[in-house]
């Protein structure tokens, strides 16, 4: 079902995505199709940055949008974003219950990453040299690497708001958690992060700006 002809957006601003959801409610897998190119690589992003696998991350988006197809009768208006995202999360939430999966990520691993990655942190978009790219690179590794060893709640939460950079109750409607719980969770997990960061400084295996 994953969309890959070009189409002339891949922005959901970039067009009525509430006509787009009453068409594909109606029938029409064009209209859907156009919902998925909309949000398969945030999607993928999400999973890639929770489960810390290409595999699993495509497998979390397939199943994603298969099942916002079969459920899009249910959607009862409301935010297709978030809709969308909450079924994502789930899924994340399943593969963990299924496999018990708390995956260490190498330092070294670059394989897991491809060209659909949004690097944890935005950087100039200036051209840099090698070796400040390489650098770079092993940062976004390294946080990477840290990120992994969060729980998933924590995880979840801490991909969701800075990295995708929802709000607090747009975090919350994905997870279907109180904002308080956000919140929480999220100072939790930053804290974990800045601690594990710092322990790679002390240890040698890199300098991390965060």
């Amino acid at each position: 079902m994953m969309v890959t002809s070009p189409l002339p957006w891949s922005n959901p601003k970039a067009y009525n995505e509430v006509e787009l959801v009453k068409e594909a409610k109606a029938g029409d897998r064009d209209a859907f199709n156009r919902l998925i190119l909309a949000y398969q690589d945030a999607i993928f992003n999400l999973a890639m940055r929770i489960l810390g696998s290409e595999d699993a991350a495509d497998d979390i988006t397939q199943i994603t949008f298969l099942t916002a197809y079969a459920q899009l009768p249910r959607f009862r208006n409301g935010s297709f974003r978030a809709w969308v995202y909450r079924i994502a999360t789930n899924a994340c939430y399943d593969e963990f219950r299924l496999h018990k999966r708390h995956p260490v990520l190498s330092i070294d691993g670059k394989d897991q990453f491809d060209e659909r990655m949004v690097p944890l942190y935005e950087f100039p978009s200036s051209s840099v040299s090698p070796e400040v790219q390489a650098e770079r690179d092993e940062q976004a590794q390294l946080i990477q690497a840290a990120l992994e060893q969060l729980d998933a709640d924590q995880r979840m939460v801490v991909v969701l708001v800075d990295l995708q950079e929802f709000d607090y109750q747009q975090a919350a409607q994905a997870l279907n958690i109180p904002i308080g719980t956000v919140k929480s969770r999220l100072s939790r997990g930053r804290e974990h992060l800045h601690a594990i960061l710092k322990n790679y400084d002390e240890n040698g295996l890199g300098v991390v700006n965060h």
